[in-house]
């Protein structure tokens, strides 16, 4: 049963990995499409008159940039900090407490 746990925990994780890798890339494709329009505009003078395009500029390319920059740091190099032995050491944590907590009302 613990190995069943721990199994459904670890399938829990690579989940939620690879969904936060799959909101990276898309946060990505969309920041490039981002940065056409912006080049359009800016060194082309294409004129974008409708709503979000109309409010590409430096500052807004500067910031979203910045939460691009923050969310793969913390997709990529959060796995390198906290990688798979952190991760299993805490679920082992959790796990054991988990057990003794239950003896205890035994």
């Amino acid at each position: 049963m613990e190995n069943q746990d721990s199994k459904s925990i670890l399938q829990q994780l690579a989940r939620d990995r690879v969904n936060k890798l799959k909101k990276f890339y898309t946060h990505l494709f969309i920041y490039v499409i981002g940065i056409v329009f912006y080049i359009l505009k800016t060194y082309f003078n294409v004129p974008f008159n409708f709503l979000p395009l109309r409010y590409i500029n430096e500052f807004v390319m500067w910031v979203w940039t910045f939460f691009l920059v923050v969310q793969g740091i913390q997709v990529f190099f959060a796995e390198k900090i906290f990688g798979s032995k952190w991760e299993q050491k805490q679920i082992d944590k959790i796990l054991e407490k988990d057990k003794t907590s239950n003896n205890k009302w035994e």
